[in-house]
């Protein structure tokens, strides 16, 4: 045990004699403060066990050898009890320092998304919603108007969660940003995404992505997959839904990889949506959401904004699944309103 300083012993003394003589409860408040004395002192629980047997010894002269043996009955737990707690305490401030530092990586991940909505000037609205199942989120997302009102959009997954999501979610916005002179065509943007995505994370990491841009000239939609979950086409006119080819391979995997570009003609009110896997692997019980449930809620609140329209299927989704995400959840829809 360590050694106890003679002012803190006298102090205890004090307190227990003052207790013992009257059993006042203002001595008992006094004992409350005199665990700050503790604290500060860096006592151990055993050290305060044995802080009160030496003085218990002083104060009554004669102490009962049962009485006496039990204190080291008790001094024996409370070592073991004095270990494990600080143990515990150990855990704990680490848990804190962990917590802190995924607060400032979610917010620093939340920094790499874009904040504001794009203009409608160019004839399309843009609904978006990405919530996270945890603090952190493998879901990356992305839009952008050009000089010619050109709208670009993406969606992708990182397999994989916490702060190495993060980080790939920062390679994949250097990629697009460092890219103007073709961040608005699909295919060549997906291969010098997949280039830095393939020199840059382990091996046991990939992602799966999604990119395409909107052209309010020629009303046309032009995109490409990297082994994306499929998005979903409305035709309007027919009030039917469309599976996007998004085949292509991981963006990570090879170095030397090309994606296919396709092509969608888009008229008025018709709607591209574009989702991650959190949405289709919806759980209500032990069974996944079906992907024309998913469409049926996108036209059952299809009469809204498009804005509307993803909040109103997340809200839904959220109930099925007993307010309970079990994937992060992001869903894209851009429909044409000109």
């Amino acid at each position: 045990m360590k050694q106890i300083e003679s002012s803190l012993y006298q102090i205890y003394k004090e307190m227990l004699s003052n207790y013992l003589e009257s059993k006042n409860e203002h001595t008992l408040y006094s004992a409350q403060q005199f665990s700050k004395e503790m604290i500060e002192q860096d006592m151990s629980p055993e050290d305060m066990i044995s802080l009160h047997l030496s003085v218990f010894r002083e104060i009554i002269q004669y102490v009962p050898d049962d009485v006496e043996d039990s204190f080291d009955v008790l001094l024996e737990v409370m070592v073991g009890y004095g270990l494990a707690h600080r143990e515990h305490q150990s855990l704990r401030d680490r848990q804190r320092e962990l917590e802190s530092e995924l607060n400032v990586a979610a917010q620093m991940q939340q920094s790499l998304l874009p904040s504001d909505p794009p203009s409608n000037e160019n004839g399309v609205e843009l609904g978006l919603i990405s919530v996270p199942a945890g603090k952190m989120s493998g879901d990356y997302y992305h839009y952008m108007t050009d000089d010619h009102g050109r709208l670009g959009v993406a969606v992708a997954d990182v397999i994989g969660k916490g702060v190495p999501a993060a980080l790939c979610m920062s390679m994949i916005k250097y990629a697009i940003d460092s890219l103007p002179e073709q961040r608005l065509q699909p295919g060549p943007l997906l291969e010098n995404v997949n280039r830095v995505v393939e020199q840059n994370i382990d091996n046991h990491m990939f992602i799966t992505m999604v990119y395409g841009f909107y052209d309010p000239d020629v009303h046309q939609f032009h995109y490409a997959g990297a082994g994306h979950e499929p998005g979903f086409f409305y035709r309007a006119k027919t009030d039917t839904f469309e599976d996007l080819k998004t085949k292509g391979l991981v963006l990570g995997l090879s170095k030397k990889t090309s994606y296919n570009e396709y092509v969608a003609e888009v008229e008025l009110n018709d709607m591209i949506v574009l989702l991650s896997d959190g949405v289709t692997e919806c759980r209500y019980g032990n069974d996944f959401i079906e992907r024309d449930q998913i469409t049926a809620l996108i036209r059952k609140y299809s009469h809204l904004t498009a804005q509307e329209i993803v909040e109103n299927v997340y809200r839904d989704l959220e109930r099925l699944q007993s307010f309970q995400l079990r994937d992060d959840f992001t869903l894209l829809i851009l429909r044409r309103n000109m």
